[in-house]
């Protein structure tokens, strides 16, 4: 517990370099080195191999160290809502996840939390625990810390939000985020290089498998090990969401599974932001698609039906915490 407390104690998990300490107050991330977590349920609107049809062990954590002016969850990445816990009931929420069927534990967001999330986990394998722990990432944190997780995380869903600099820092506020993600993933790739996946049945109400070359057998396969990068499509940033797929494709091939999404949805707040005040065209996205599929990419995902009309966000109402 002491090493928690020191890892809290001037904050290096982020490439803010804040140096916080978080023991005393809270870093930009708007949190202290108390575990604060808004949700605990299973969630069914993850890729297909992740959710499948039981659903996804999810545990939405509160505060964020970015600063994305599209943010769709600003209660919780502005740490307004949510409950104060402590490991032990972390570790107790892995297990009633279990009770509850989910196919994995699919920690969302804890990238502030990793001192204590990382005790957590291990204290849950010490008593047994045999589900996929997984981490869902914007992917802006030091590959140290990535490191730190090595042989705790059997699934890795980082965003690659971003290629170009610029647009990090105009909308998300990241300076550095595009050679922090390519290392942050690379390592992820490194602990978790072959996509690995276990007989199940799933849902595909809003995703489709990418792949032209497998049977529809695949898609009843859920996800145990392995690294799926997602990327947002934004408005007017067609050209970037190519850049990223080419880059993902070219550096990791199909030992990574690519997911495309096309469900930016406007937050009411982008009147400073006029070029992203709207949802994407379904030409951008086919557009997208076909790159994709050009370039070689068979692992991969795409999203289907009016994902921007529909919601993705569950009440956080601390619900299982």
């Amino acid at each position: 517990m002491s090493e928690i407390i020191q890892e809290y104690s001037s904050c290096t998990l982020c490439p803010r370099m804040c140096r916080v300490d978080r023991n005393k107050t809270i870093g930009y991330c708007r949190e202290g080195s108390t575990l604060h977590v808004s949700r605990a349920a299973l969630h069914l609107w993850e890729e297909p191999c992740i959710s499948g049809y039981s659903g996804s062990g999810t545990v939405f954590f509160s505060g964020c160290n970015m600063g994305c002016v599209f943010c769709q969850n600003k209660k919780i990445s502005r740490g307004e809502v949510g409950k104060h816990i402590d490991i032990p009931r972390l570790t107790e929420i892995f297990f009633e996840l279990k009770e509850k069927g989910a196919n994995n534990i699919n920690l969302v967001t804890a990238d502030m939390f990793i001192p204590s999330v990382r005790e957590a986990i291990v204290s849950a394998m010490d008593q047994g625990f045999d589900l996929p722990f997984l981490l869902n990432t914007s992917s802006y944190l030091n590959v140290d810390v990535v490191k730190s997780l090595d042989g705790l995380i059997d699934i890795y869903l980082p965003d690659m939000k971003y290629i170009r600099e610029r647009d990090a820092v105009r909308y998300s506020n990241a300076p550095g985020y595009v050679e922090t993600a390519k290392a942050a993933i690379d390592e992820m790739v490194r602990q978790q290089p072959e996509c690995l996946f276990r007989d199940a049945i799933n849902n595909r109400r809003y995703y489709e498998n990418a792949s032209n070359d497998k049977d529809d057998s695949d898609d009843e396969h859920i996800l145990s090990r392995g690294v799926v990068i997602r990327h947002l499509l934004m408005p007017g940033m067609l050209i970037q969401a190519k850049m990223i797929v080419k880059y993902l494709y070219e550096k990791y091939g199909d030992k990574v599974y690519i997911s495309l999404m096309n469900q930016f949805t406007p937050n009411g707040e982008l009147d400073n932001y006029p070029e992203i005040d709207r949802k994407v065209t379904d030409r951008d996205y086919n557009s997208l698609i076909d790159y994709a599929s050009e370039l070689g990419v068979s692992n991969g995902f795409m999203q289907v039906g009016e994902t921007a009309e529909e919601s993705f966000i569950p009440d956080f109402d601390c619900q299982g915490v």
